[in-house]
């Protein structure tokens, strides 16, 4: 194990470190918070808080939680709310083939043969871009790759929390910067083009629209990461002195471990074209809707990306000890799964809070009634895009801590918001950039995302001490560095006037009838 490195105890983030660490557990967090949201509730409801949703026309009125209707459901639908919780299904089922793939020796021997072989100064650029990458893979990023990470630092003789924190800042990001597009720039600018048709019903959503914005993000973000780390957060956590250097130690691939790669290629390639062939193969394809529109044939692929990446896990990781000898029977690979959801225990606890607040959040209907009146707000006050546009990323920013999933919390701003810069000669593309920027960054500190509490339960498996405060400490600076680059950039991109992505750009004139 290793102790934090002693430092000063006056500046701003020791200050930060010392209440986070003052603060109680997680989940009696998220306890405080449900009973603070009560009260706003009933405070709301009596105030008669309402607001109008501009694309269907609906009043939205704040509910009480502690009306007769809300207090049945809570009591009647607690199991239901539980195991409803969007995130709690994908990360049992990719953790069920992960452990598999884990137990076996295929991620030890994965990252001996690649990150390994990095030199250790460029562990903090490759590991931050590899983590935006990530999250093409959904919660793969943050339920597989930032735990290996710890072990890659571990094994390089850096500190392992360095590198889980700086895998977890790379997927929390990776939906504002990237060097690819993917399912989510489909899925947020097909949020964008229900909004951008209440002005032009002819508006067609463009999936690559934001690549180049996003690509100088990524390319941005990376530099800010690394100097950052390199130079704050590595020198807070201090040297790693643990006794044991970990699985990894010894990079050479033994013979055995060559043979399981082998195989366990073989493994990858067999679910690969099995996939490719649910999408392409010929009066069968389960996973292309040829009735939707062309831009969402690929939905069904998308939305079954958890349960392909926990199969190819499955599959490559059983292929890989049966080759090397690590798995024996089919009794060590359902131990695998077994010993894989063990850590998830902790995280399990969380949820059952999590979800229970998020699913109140929706009932009291204070999310949207908050996001639709910031959106007119933001209206109101009749700014040049230059300035309204890096407004648009603040407020993202801040509702972030209250609306944890983002295409949620754009399907209720952008009714408002995007019609509106729509008439002002904004692009549709250009205000789903500025939305993105804001709903990222603070995802590295926000309290509703799910994943910064499962990081900091990874962060203590190698330092048991480790508290909330210390990891807030880390990050806030790199959450105030990326809001600041991508402000920053939301308004050069409106004054330089440069393409947002392949026919996108910032410009948006409205059609002639």
């Amino acid at each position: 194990m290793s102790d934090l490195a002693p430092r000063r105890k006056g500046g701003f983030l020791d200050a930060v470190e010392r209440i986070g660490n003052a603060l109680p557990d997680p989940v009696f967090i998220f306890i405080g918070i449900i009973g603070v949201l009560v009260l706003v509730s009933v405070w709301g409801a009596a105030a008669g808080w309402s607001a109008v949703n501009p694309a269907t026309g609906e009043a939205l009125i704040a509910q009480s939680l502690l009306s007769e209707a809300n207090v049945r459901k809570l009591l009647t639908e607690m199991a239901r709310t539980f195991t409803g919780f969007a995130p709690l299904g994908l990360v049992l089922t990719i953790v069920l083939g992960a452990g598999v793939a884990e137990k076996s020796g295929l991620m030890s021997a994965l990252l001996r043969g690649s990150l390994l072989r990095t030199p250790t100064h460029l562990l903090t650029p490759v590991v931050f871009l590899v983590g935006m990458l990530a999250t093409h893979a959904v919660d793969a990023a943050n339920l597989v790759y930032v735990p290996l990470v710890g072990m890659v630092y571990a094994a390089a003789g850096r500190h392992p929390v360095t590198g889980l924190l700086t895998a977890f800042a790379g997927s929390a990001t990776g939906l504002a910067g990237n060097l690819l597009p993917g399912q989510y720039d489909v899925l947020i600018l097909g949020v964008t083009q229900t909004a951008a048709r209440l002005i032009d019903p002819a508006w067609t959503m463009n999936p690559v629209g934001n690549w180049w914005f996003i690509v100088v993000v990524a390319l941005a973000f990376t530099g800010a990461a690394w100097l950052l780390i390199e130079r704050a957060a590595a020198p807070r956590l201090g040297p790693w002195k643990a006794e044991d250097p970990g699985s990894l130690s010894g990079a050479e691939l033994s013979e055995s471990d060559v043979r399981g790669l082998k195989a366990a290629g073989l493994a990858a390639l067999a679910v690969g074209l099995s996939a490719a062939a649910l999408v392409l193969w010929p009066g069968y394809s389960p996973l292309y809707d040829a009735e939707a529109a062309p831009a969402q044939r690929l939905s069904p692929m998308f939305q079954s990306l958890a349960a392909l990446i926990a199969i190819l896990f499955f599959a490559t990781g059983w292929a890989f000890g049966a080759a090397s000898g690590s798995i024996r029977s089919h009794r060590d690979v359902v131990e695998a799964m077994v010993r894989g959801l063990e850590p998830m225990v902790p995280y399990l606890v969380l949820v059952f809070f999590a979800a229970h607040f998020v699913a109140m959040f929706g009932w009291s209907n204070l999310g949207p009634i908050l996001a639709i009146s910031s959106a007119d707000m933001l209206r109101s006050l009749n700014a040049p895009p230059a300035l309204l546009l890096p407004l648009v990323t603040t407020a993202s920013a801040w509702l972030d801590f209250l609306i944890a999933s983002g295409s949620a919390k754009w399907a209720a701003v952008s009714p408002a918001v995007v019609p509106m810069l729509m008439l002002l000669g904004v692009s549709p593309e250009m205000s789903t950039a500025a939305y993105r920027i804001g709903d990222t960054v603070t995802n590295l500190i926000s309290p509703l995302n799910a994943y910064f509490v499962l990081t900091l339960l990874y962060c203590r498996r190698w330092v048991p001490d480790f508290g909330q405060g210390t990891m807030l400490a880390i990050l806030l600076p790199l959450a105030a560095a990326f809001y600041v680059i991508g402000v920053v950039l939301v308004a050069g991109w409106i004054m330089l006037d440069l393409p947002l992505g392949p026919g996108a750009q910032v410009a948006y004139t409205l059609p002639v009838r």
